[in-house]
Protein backbone atom coordinates (compact mmCIF):
# COMPACT_ATOMS: atom_id res chain seq x y z
CA UNK A 1 0.00 0.00 0.00
CA UNK A 2 1.52 3.35 -1.02
CA UNK A 3 0.60 5.01 2.07
CA UNK A 4 2.94 2.24 4.04
CA UNK A 5 6.06 2.29 1.54
CA UNK A 6 8.31 5.27 2.04
CA UNK A 7 6.14 6.94 4.58
CA UNK A 8 6.77 4.33 7.14
CA UNK A 9 10.49 4.29 7.14
CA UNK A 10 12.64 5.26 10.71
CA UNK A 11 14.53 8.68 10.65
CA UNK A 12 18.50 8.02 10.18
CA UNK A 13 19.80 8.39 13.61
CA UNK A 14 22.29 10.70 12.09
CA UNK A 15 19.71 13.48 10.92
CA UNK A 16 17.93 13.27 13.93
CA UNK A 17 18.63 15.55 16.92
CA UNK A 18 16.70 16.65 19.74
CA UNK A 19 14.50 19.49 18.67
CA UNK A 20 15.44 21.88 21.63
CA UNK A 21 19.34 21.70 20.17
CA UNK A 22 18.00 23.41 17.03
CA UNK A 23 18.45 26.82 17.14
CA UNK A 24 14.95 28.53 17.02
CA UNK A 25 16.34 30.66 13.61
CA UNK A 26 17.26 27.72 11.92
CA UNK A 27 13.77 26.27 12.72
CA UNK A 28 12.01 29.17 11.03
CA UNK A 29 14.11 28.90 7.60
CA UNK A 30 12.27 25.67 7.63
CA UNK A 31 8.95 25.72 4.87
CA UNK A 32 6.02 23.92 5.33
CA UNK A 33 6.64 20.76 3.93
CA UNK A 34 4.08 19.68 0.88
CA UNK A 35 1.93 16.14 0.94
CA UNK A 36 2.80 13.71 -1.88
CA UNK A 37 -0.36 13.40 -3.99
CA UNK A 38 -1.26 11.28 -7.06
CA UNK A 39 -1.26 13.67 -10.50
CA UNK A 40 -4.64 15.26 -10.86
CA UNK A 41 -5.87 13.65 -13.89
CA UNK A 42 -5.26 9.82 -12.93
CA UNK A 43 -6.68 9.81 -9.75
CA UNK A 44 -10.10 11.47 -10.93
CA UNK A 45 -10.40 8.19 -12.36
CA UNK A 46 -9.37 5.72 -9.38
CA UNK A 47 -10.44 5.75 -6.10
CA UNK A 48 -7.01 5.07 -5.26
CA UNK A 49 -6.13 7.06 -2.15
CA UNK A 50 -5.01 10.75 -3.51
CA UNK A 51 -2.33 11.91 -0.63
CA UNK A 52 0.54 9.40 -0.36
CA UNK A 53 2.28 10.16 2.81
CA UNK A 54 5.71 12.07 4.21
CA UNK A 55 8.49 9.78 3.91
CA UNK A 56 11.00 9.92 6.28
CA UNK A 57 13.09 13.06 5.56
CA UNK A 58 9.89 15.10 4.55
CA UNK A 59 8.63 14.10 7.95
CA UNK A 60 11.71 14.80 9.72
CA UNK A 61 12.10 18.78 8.08
CA UNK A 62 8.25 18.97 9.14
CA UNK A 63 9.15 17.89 12.91
CA UNK A 64 11.75 20.28 13.34
CA UNK A 65 9.60 23.66 12.58
CA UNK A 66 7.91 22.71 15.77
CA UNK A 67 8.61 25.81 18.00
CA UNK A 68 8.46 24.03 21.00
CA UNK A 69 5.64 26.38 22.60
CA UNK A 70 6.04 26.99 26.26
CA UNK A 71 2.46 27.02 25.87
CA UNK A 72 1.19 25.05 23.30
CA UNK A 73 -2.21 26.48 21.81
CA UNK A 74 -2.20 23.14 19.60
CA UNK A 75 -2.91 21.09 22.41
CA UNK A 76 -5.91 23.14 23.51
CA UNK A 77 -7.17 23.48 19.87
CA UNK A 78 -7.25 19.14 19.49
CA UNK A 79 -10.51 17.98 21.11
CA UNK A 80 -8.94 14.66 21.92
CA UNK A 81 -6.29 16.41 23.83
CA UNK A 82 -2.91 14.79 21.88
CA UNK A 83 0.19 15.95 23.56
CA UNK A 84 1.38 17.00 20.02
CA UNK A 85 4.56 18.30 21.14
CA UNK A 86 5.47 15.38 22.63
CA UNK A 87 5.24 13.25 19.83
CA UNK A 88 6.50 15.67 16.87
CA UNK A 89 9.71 16.55 19.01
CA UNK A 90 10.13 12.46 18.91
CA UNK A 91 9.88 12.71 15.42
CA UNK A 92 12.43 15.10 14.95
CA UNK A 93 14.94 12.91 17.43
CA UNK A 94 14.19 9.81 15.44
CA UNK A 95 12.29 8.14 18.00
CA UNK A 96 9.33 7.12 16.04
CA UNK A 97 8.08 4.45 18.32
CA UNK A 98 8.17 7.09 21.37
CA UNK A 99 6.21 9.28 19.14
CA UNK A 100 3.47 6.94 18.43
CA UNK A 101 3.46 5.55 22.10
CA UNK A 102 2.43 9.28 22.96
CA UNK A 103 0.17 9.98 19.95
CA UNK A 104 -1.64 6.30 20.53
CA UNK A 105 -2.38 6.91 24.09
CA UNK A 106 -4.46 9.98 23.64
CA UNK A 107 -5.67 9.29 20.20
CA UNK A 108 -7.82 6.23 19.77
CA UNK A 109 -8.11 6.43 15.83
CA UNK A 110 -4.39 8.20 14.63
CA UNK A 111 -4.62 7.00 11.38
CA UNK A 112 -7.89 8.45 10.74
CA UNK A 113 -7.91 11.69 12.31
CA UNK A 114 -4.53 11.99 10.33
CA UNK A 115 -6.16 11.80 7.44
CA UNK A 116 -9.63 13.50 7.59
CA UNK A 117 -9.75 15.64 10.74
CA UNK A 118 -9.78 19.55 9.80
CA UNK A 119 -6.56 20.16 11.71
CA UNK A 120 -6.68 23.67 10.06
CA UNK A 121 -9.40 24.87 12.14
CA UNK A 122 -8.33 22.74 15.39
CA UNK A 123 -5.22 22.58 16.22
CA UNK A 124 -2.80 23.86 13.52
CA UNK A 125 -5.66 26.75 13.81
CA UNK A 126 -3.54 27.43 17.03
CA UNK A 127 -0.28 27.16 15.76
CA UNK A 128 1.37 30.55 16.12
CA UNK A 129 3.86 29.48 12.84
CA UNK A 130 0.20 29.93 11.26
CA UNK A 131 0.70 33.54 11.93
CA UNK A 132 0.91 36.93 9.65
CA UNK A 133 3.90 38.27 10.45
CA UNK A 134 4.51 41.51 8.21
CA UNK A 135 2.10 41.56 5.76
CA UNK A 136 3.28 37.45 4.98
CA UNK A 137 1.37 34.83 6.30
CA UNK A 138 2.76 31.95 7.61
CA UNK A 139 2.51 28.06 7.31
CA UNK A 140 1.60 26.33 10.38
CA UNK A 141 3.55 23.12 11.44
CA UNK A 142 1.48 19.85 9.53
CA UNK A 143 0.60 18.35 12.53
CA UNK A 144 -1.90 16.00 10.89
CA UNK A 145 0.49 14.94 8.12
CA UNK A 146 3.07 13.99 11.07
CA UNK A 147 0.13 12.29 12.50
CA UNK A 148 -0.53 10.11 9.78
CA UNK A 149 3.30 9.48 9.51
CA UNK A 150 3.62 8.14 13.05
CA UNK A 151 0.14 5.56 12.58
CA UNK A 152 1.40 4.72 9.50
CA UNK A 153 4.65 3.68 10.63
CA UNK A 154 3.40 2.19 14.19
CA UNK A 155 1.08 -0.03 11.77
CA UNK A 156 4.35 -1.64 10.48
CA UNK A 157 6.11 -1.69 13.05
CA UNK A 158 4.29 -1.75 16.10
CA UNK A 159 2.85 -5.17 17.38
CA UNK A 160 2.83 -5.42 20.85
CA UNK A 161 -0.50 -5.30 22.59
CA UNK A 162 -0.75 -3.19 26.13
CA UNK A 163 -1.53 -5.20 29.09
CA UNK A 164 -5.27 -5.58 29.54
CA UNK A 165 -6.32 -3.67 32.77
CA UNK A 166 -7.80 -5.89 35.74
CA UNK A 167 -11.12 -6.56 34.93
CA UNK A 168 -13.44 -4.26 36.85
CA UNK A 169 -16.49 -6.78 36.39
CA UNK A 170 -18.84 -3.96 34.68
CA UNK A 171 -20.52 -4.23 31.36
CA UNK A 172 -20.83 -1.38 29.10
CA UNK A 173 -22.63 -1.25 25.62
CA UNK A 174 -21.62 1.05 22.82
CA UNK A 175 -24.69 2.03 20.20
CA UNK A 176 -22.61 2.32 16.92
CA UNK A 177 -19.47 1.66 15.65
CA UNK A 178 -18.56 5.56 14.13
CA UNK A 179 -15.54 7.72 15.73
CA UNK A 180 -17.36 8.34 18.43
CA UNK A 181 -18.26 4.90 19.73
CA UNK A 182 -15.15 3.58 18.65
CA UNK A 183 -13.19 6.32 20.68
CA UNK A 184 -15.09 5.38 23.95
CA UNK A 185 -14.88 1.82 23.43
CA UNK A 186 -10.89 2.15 23.67
CA UNK A 187 -10.90 4.23 26.46
CA UNK A 188 -13.38 2.31 28.69
CA UNK A 189 -11.60 -1.10 28.32
CA UNK A 190 -8.43 0.46 29.10
CA UNK A 191 -10.07 0.28 33.12
CA UNK A 192 -10.73 -3.04 32.29
CA UNK A 193 -14.70 -2.69 31.57
CA UNK A 194 -15.97 -5.32 29.15
CA UNK A 195 -16.79 -3.56 26.23
CA UNK A 196 -19.69 -4.36 23.48
CA UNK A 197 -20.20 -2.56 20.43
CA UNK A 198 -23.56 -3.16 18.58
CA UNK A 199 -23.39 -2.11 14.91
CA UNK A 200 -26.30 -2.12 12.77
CA UNK A 201 -24.16 -2.25 9.58
CA UNK A 202 -21.99 -5.75 8.19
CA UNK A 203 -18.67 -3.84 8.80
CA UNK A 204 -17.64 -1.19 11.37
CA UNK A 205 -16.58 2.27 11.28
CA UNK A 206 -19.97 4.25 10.59
CA UNK A 207 -19.37 7.22 9.29
CA UNK A 208 -15.81 6.30 8.39
CA UNK A 209 -16.77 3.71 5.91
CA UNK A 210 -20.38 4.50 4.41
CA UNK A 211 -19.34 8.28 4.11
CA UNK A 212 -15.60 8.55 3.49
CA UNK A 213 -14.73 7.62 0.37
CA UNK A 214 -11.84 5.50 -0.37
CA UNK A 215 -9.75 7.99 -1.71
CA UNK A 216 -9.52 9.92 1.12
CA UNK A 217 -9.58 7.29 3.81
CA UNK A 218 -8.59 4.17 2.54
CA UNK A 219 -11.03 0.83 4.17
CA UNK A 220 -7.88 -0.43 5.21
CA UNK A 221 -6.89 2.13 7.42
CA UNK A 222 -10.17 1.74 9.77
CA UNK A 223 -10.18 -1.82 9.69
CA UNK A 224 -6.34 -1.53 11.00
CA UNK A 225 -7.89 0.89 13.80
CA UNK A 226 -10.74 -1.27 14.51
CA UNK A 227 -8.59 -4.63 14.67
CA UNK A 228 -6.30 -3.10 17.01
CA UNK A 229 -9.18 -2.23 19.42
CA UNK A 230 -10.56 -6.03 19.09
CA UNK A 231 -7.19 -7.09 20.19
CA UNK A 232 -7.31 -4.89 23.39
CA UNK A 233 -10.75 -6.56 24.13
CA UNK A 234 -13.61 -4.47 22.91
CA UNK A 235 -16.14 -6.79 21.02
CA UNK A 236 -18.12 -5.46 17.68
CA UNK A 237 -21.83 -7.35 17.37
CA UNK A 238 -22.47 -6.41 13.47
CA UNK A 239 -26.32 -6.34 12.12
CA UNK A 240 -27.50 -5.21 15.73
CA UNK A 241 -29.92 -2.49 14.98
CA UNK A 242 -30.95 -0.82 18.06
CA UNK A 243 -34.77 0.05 17.90
CA UNK A 244 -35.65 -3.21 15.77
CA UNK A 245 -33.20 -6.15 16.93
CA UNK A 246 -32.93 -4.45 20.70
CA UNK A 247 -34.69 -1.33 21.95
CA UNK A 248 -32.67 0.90 24.05
CA UNK A 249 -34.23 -0.11 27.75
CA UNK A 250 -33.76 -3.87 27.03
CA UNK A 251 -29.95 -3.03 26.32
CA UNK A 252 -30.02 -1.00 29.45
CA UNK A 253 -31.20 -3.90 31.34
CA UNK A 254 -28.14 -6.44 29.88
CA UNK A 255 -25.44 -3.83 30.82
CA UNK A 256 -24.17 -1.57 33.45
CA UNK A 257 -24.05 1.62 31.07
CA UNK A 258 -24.90 2.58 27.82
CA UNK A 259 -23.19 4.82 25.63
CA UNK A 260 -25.59 5.94 22.27
CA UNK A 261 -23.27 7.36 19.37
CA UNK A 262 -25.23 6.12 16.54
CA UNK A 263 -24.54 9.47 14.77
CA UNK A 264 -27.23 11.50 12.55
CA UNK A 265 -27.78 9.73 9.43
CA UNK A 266 -31.53 10.51 7.88
CA UNK A 267 -30.67 12.74 5.17
CA UNK A 268 -32.44 16.02 4.60
CA UNK A 269 -33.60 17.17 1.12
CA UNK A 270 -34.27 20.45 -0.17
CA UNK A 271 -37.74 20.22 -0.26
CA UNK A 272 -38.49 21.19 -3.90
CA UNK A 273 -40.45 20.08 -6.43
CA UNK A 274 -39.53 17.03 -8.51
CA UNK A 275 -37.12 15.39 -5.49
CA UNK A 276 -39.10 12.11 -6.40
CA UNK A 277 -37.68 11.79 -9.65
CA UNK A 278 -35.63 9.00 -10.84
CA UNK A 279 -31.76 10.16 -10.79
CA UNK A 280 -32.46 11.82 -7.35
CA UNK A 281 -30.10 10.73 -4.32
CA UNK A 282 -29.41 11.73 -0.61
CA UNK A 283 -25.67 12.03 -0.81
CA UNK A 284 -26.23 9.40 2.44
CA UNK A 285 -27.07 6.97 -0.07
CA UNK A 286 -24.92 7.68 -2.98
CA UNK A 287 -21.89 7.48 -0.90
CA UNK A 288 -23.32 4.29 0.77
CA UNK A 289 -23.59 2.34 -2.23
CA UNK A 290 -20.20 3.66 -3.26
CA UNK A 291 -18.10 3.66 -0.24
CA UNK A 292 -19.82 0.37 1.82
CA UNK A 293 -21.84 -1.80 -0.81
CA UNK A 294 -19.39 -1.48 -4.05
CA UNK A 295 -21.46 0.12 -6.33
CA UNK A 296 -18.47 1.36 -7.88
CA UNK A 297 -16.98 -2.15 -8.85
CA UNK A 298 -17.97 -3.79 -12.07
CA UNK A 299 -19.52 -6.29 -10.37
CA UNK A 300 -20.73 -4.76 -7.94
CA UNK A 301 -24.31 -6.04 -6.88
CA UNK A 302 -25.87 -2.79 -5.60
CA UNK A 303 -24.59 -0.63 -8.42
CA UNK A 304 -25.27 3.23 -8.64
CA UNK A 305 -26.24 5.49 -11.43
CA UNK A 306 -23.41 6.84 -13.30
CA UNK A 307 -24.44 10.05 -14.38
CA UNK A 308 -22.57 11.53 -17.13
CA UNK A 309 -23.62 15.26 -16.02
CA UNK A 310 -23.93 15.25 -11.93
CA UNK A 311 -25.14 17.91 -10.01
CA UNK A 312 -24.39 17.86 -6.46
CA UNK A 313 -26.29 20.62 -4.03
CA UNK A 314 -24.09 21.62 -0.93
CA UNK A 315 -21.09 22.77 -0.21
CA UNK A 316 -19.37 21.14 2.91
CA UNK A 317 -17.27 17.99 2.95
CA UNK A 318 -19.74 15.37 2.18
CA UNK A 319 -20.91 17.20 -1.36
CA UNK A 320 -17.14 17.51 -2.05
CA UNK A 321 -17.03 13.59 -1.20
CA UNK A 322 -19.70 12.94 -3.24
CA UNK A 323 -19.11 15.08 -6.39
CA UNK A 324 -15.59 13.63 -6.54
CA UNK A 325 -16.83 10.54 -6.47
CA UNK A 326 -19.42 11.07 -9.50
CA UNK A 327 -16.02 12.15 -11.42
CA UNK A 328 -14.69 8.88 -10.29
CA UNK A 329 -17.66 7.16 -11.68
CA UNK A 330 -17.15 8.60 -14.86
CA UNK A 331 -19.52 12.46 -14.88
CA UNK A 332 -17.97 14.13 -17.51
CA UNK A 333 -19.57 17.34 -15.68
CA UNK A 334 -19.65 17.12 -12.12
CA UNK A 335 -20.52 20.46 -10.73
CA UNK A 336 -21.45 21.74 -7.14
CA UNK A 337 -24.10 24.27 -7.19
CA UNK A 338 -23.40 26.27 -4.00
CA UNK A 339 -25.97 29.12 -3.00
CA UNK A 340 -23.44 31.25 -1.21
CA UNK A 341 -19.66 32.46 -2.42
CA UNK A 342 -16.70 30.25 -2.33
CA UNK A 343 -15.39 32.01 0.90
CA UNK A 344 -18.49 30.87 2.65
CA UNK A 345 -18.01 27.17 1.10
CA UNK A 346 -17.69 25.16 5.14
CA UNK A 347 -15.36 22.20 3.12
CA UNK A 348 -11.76 21.99 4.58
CA UNK A 349 -9.86 23.74 1.61
CA UNK A 350 -7.50 20.95 0.81
CA UNK A 351 -10.51 19.30 -0.42
CA UNK A 352 -11.76 22.26 -2.40
CA UNK A 353 -8.72 22.63 -3.83
CA UNK A 354 -8.30 18.43 -4.85
CA UNK A 355 -11.88 18.60 -6.39
CA UNK A 356 -10.95 21.64 -9.09
CA UNK A 357 -7.73 19.97 -9.34
CA UNK A 358 -9.76 17.24 -10.87
CA UNK A 359 -11.82 18.84 -12.86
CA UNK A 360 -14.83 19.47 -10.72
CA UNK A 361 -16.77 22.70 -11.72
CA UNK A 362 -18.21 24.99 -9.02
CA UNK A 363 -21.59 26.93 -9.74
CA UNK A 364 -21.33 29.31 -6.95
CA UNK A 365 -24.28 31.66 -5.53
CA UNK A 366 -27.07 29.41 -7.49
CA UNK A 367 -29.73 27.79 -5.44
CA UNK A 368 -32.28 25.01 -6.87
CA UNK A 369 -35.51 25.96 -7.35
CA UNK A 370 -36.88 22.45 -8.66
CA UNK A 371 -35.29 19.32 -10.35
CA UNK A 372 -36.46 18.69 -13.81
CA UNK A 373 -37.44 15.38 -15.58
CA UNK A 374 -38.74 14.03 -18.50
CA UNK A 375 -41.89 11.85 -19.56
CA UNK A 376 -40.75 8.83 -18.03
CA UNK A 377 -39.35 10.56 -15.10
CA UNK A 378 -35.81 10.69 -15.31
CA UNK A 379 -33.77 14.22 -14.19
CA UNK A 380 -32.78 16.19 -17.21
CA UNK A 381 -32.01 19.16 -15.58
CA UNK A 382 -32.21 21.42 -12.44
CA UNK A 383 -33.92 24.90 -12.22
CA UNK A 384 -32.31 27.28 -10.40
CA UNK A 385 -31.88 30.98 -9.38
CA UNK A 386 -28.79 33.33 -9.28
CA UNK A 387 -27.95 34.56 -5.58
CA UNK A 388 -26.93 37.32 -3.97
CA UNK A 389 -24.88 38.05 -0.39
CA UNK A 390 -26.88 39.95 2.03
CA UNK A 391 -26.37 40.40 5.49
CA UNK A 392 -25.03 37.44 8.02
CA UNK A 393 -27.71 35.19 9.35
CA UNK A 394 -27.57 32.73 12.25
CA UNK A 395 -24.82 31.10 11.40
CA UNK A 396 -22.72 34.07 10.93
CA UNK A 397 -22.56 33.97 7.23
CA UNK A 398 -23.91 36.05 4.80
CA UNK A 399 -27.51 35.14 3.98
CA UNK A 400 -28.08 34.22 0.14
CA UNK A 401 -30.63 36.95 -1.16
CA UNK A 402 -32.84 35.63 -4.40
CA UNK A 403 -32.14 37.40 -7.75
CA UNK A 404 -35.33 38.60 -9.55
CA UNK A 405 -35.63 36.94 -12.92
CA UNK A 406 -32.40 34.75 -13.21
CA UNK A 407 -33.74 31.62 -13.72
CA UNK A 408 -32.14 29.11 -15.64
CA UNK A 409 -32.00 24.80 -15.77
CA UNK A 410 -28.65 23.55 -15.44
CA UNK A 411 -28.48 20.44 -17.47
CA UNK A 412 -27.94 16.91 -15.38
CA UNK A 413 -28.89 13.59 -15.32
CA UNK A 414 -28.20 13.44 -11.63
CA UNK A 415 -28.90 15.30 -8.65
CA UNK A 416 -27.17 14.29 -5.21
CA UNK A 417 -28.44 16.23 -2.33
CA UNK A 418 -25.61 17.47 0.43
CA UNK A 419 -26.97 19.91 2.50
CA UNK A 420 -27.35 18.05 6.08
CA UNK A 421 -28.53 15.38 8.03
CA UNK A 422 -30.88 14.93 11.43
CA UNK A 423 -31.56 12.44 13.79
CA UNK A 424 -33.06 9.20 12.85
CA UNK A 425 -35.82 8.18 15.53
CA UNK A 426 -35.49 4.29 15.28
CA UNK A 427 -33.69 4.64 18.29
CA UNK A 428 -34.96 7.06 20.77
CA UNK A 429 -38.06 5.71 19.40
CA UNK A 430 -38.11 2.69 21.52
CA UNK A 431 -37.29 4.80 24.53
CA UNK A 432 -39.94 7.27 26.05
CA UNK A 433 -37.87 7.87 28.85
CA UNK A 434 -35.34 9.36 27.13
CA UNK A 435 -35.58 13.46 26.14
CA UNK A 436 -34.84 15.08 22.86
CA UNK A 437 -34.83 18.21 21.64
CA UNK A 438 -36.89 19.70 19.09
CA UNK A 439 -34.26 18.75 16.57
CA UNK A 440 -34.83 14.79 17.72
CA UNK A 441 -31.43 15.04 18.96
CA UNK A 442 -30.55 13.23 22.83
CA UNK A 443 -30.22 15.67 25.53
CA UNK A 444 -27.41 15.45 27.39
CA UNK A 445 -25.66 17.09 30.85
CA UNK A 446 -22.32 18.35 30.66
CA UNK A 447 -20.52 14.67 31.06
CA UNK A 448 -22.78 12.81 28.41
CA UNK A 449 -25.14 11.76 30.82
CA UNK A 450 -29.00 11.66 29.46
CA UNK A 451 -32.73 11.29 31.46
CA UNK A 452 -32.07 7.61 31.27
CA UNK A 453 -29.72 6.46 34.32
CA UNK A 454 -26.66 4.65 32.96
CA UNK A 455 -27.37 5.94 29.44
CA UNK A 456 -25.13 8.26 28.00
CA UNK A 457 -24.91 9.85 24.54
CA UNK A 458 -22.49 11.58 22.29
CA UNK A 459 -21.32 12.21 18.70
CA UNK A 460 -23.45 13.62 16.21
CA UNK A 461 -26.62 12.27 17.98
CA UNK A 462 -26.41 15.10 20.55
CA UNK A 463 -24.34 17.69 18.70
CA UNK A 464 -26.12 17.38 15.20
CA UNK A 465 -24.02 16.27 11.94
CA UNK A 466 -20.33 17.37 12.75
CA UNK A 467 -16.87 16.42 12.42
CA UNK A 468 -15.44 12.57 12.77
CA UNK A 469 -12.89 14.67 15.64
CA UNK A 470 -15.42 16.66 17.56
CA UNK A 471 -17.54 13.28 17.70
CA UNK A 472 -13.85 11.21 18.90
CA UNK A 473 -13.46 14.44 21.80
CA UNK A 474 -17.49 13.39 22.68
CA UNK A 475 -16.56 9.53 22.72
CA UNK A 476 -13.03 10.43 25.15
CA UNK A 477 -15.11 12.83 27.26
CA UNK A 478 -18.13 11.01 27.42
CA UNK A 479 -15.93 7.57 28.78
CA UNK A 480 -14.97 9.19 31.03
CA UNK A 481 -17.60 10.19 32.89
CA UNK A 482 -19.18 6.20 32.30
CA UNK A 483 -15.87 5.41 34.33
CA UNK A 484 -16.53 7.29 37.16
CA UNK A 485 -20.34 6.80 36.78
CA UNK A 486 -19.61 2.67 37.01
CA UNK A 487 -16.95 3.28 39.87
CA UNK A 488 -19.80 4.82 42.22
CA UNK A 489 -22.29 1.78 40.98
CA UNK A 490 -22.62 -0.64 44.33
CA UNK A 491 -20.77 -4.40 44.11
CA UNK A 492 -22.80 -6.60 43.99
Amino acid sequence: MSTESEGVQALSGEQAVPLGRIPTKQRLAISRQTMPERGAEARSHTFDEVNLGFNAQIALLEAQRCLLCKQPHCVKGCPVGVDIPAFISRVAEGDLAGAAERLMACNTLPGVTGRVCPQETQCEGQCPRGATLRGVTGQPVGIGYLERYVADWAAVNVTGIPEPAPSSGRRVAVVGSGPAGLTAAGELVKHGHDVTVFEAFHSPGGVLVYGIPEFRLPKEIVHREVDRLVKQGVRIEYNAIIGRTFTLPELRKDYDAVFVAVGAGLPVFMDVPGENLKGVYSANEYLTRVNLMGAWMPDGETPVLSGKRVAVVGGGNVAMDAVRTARRLGAKDAVIVYRRSRAELPARAEEVHHAEQEGVRFDFLTAPLRVVGDDSRWVTGLECRRMELGEPDASGRRRPVPVEGSEFVLPCDTVVVAIGTRANPLLTSTAPDLNLNRWGYIETDDEGHSSMPGVFAGGDIVRGAATVILAMGDGKRVSGAIHRYLEGLPVS
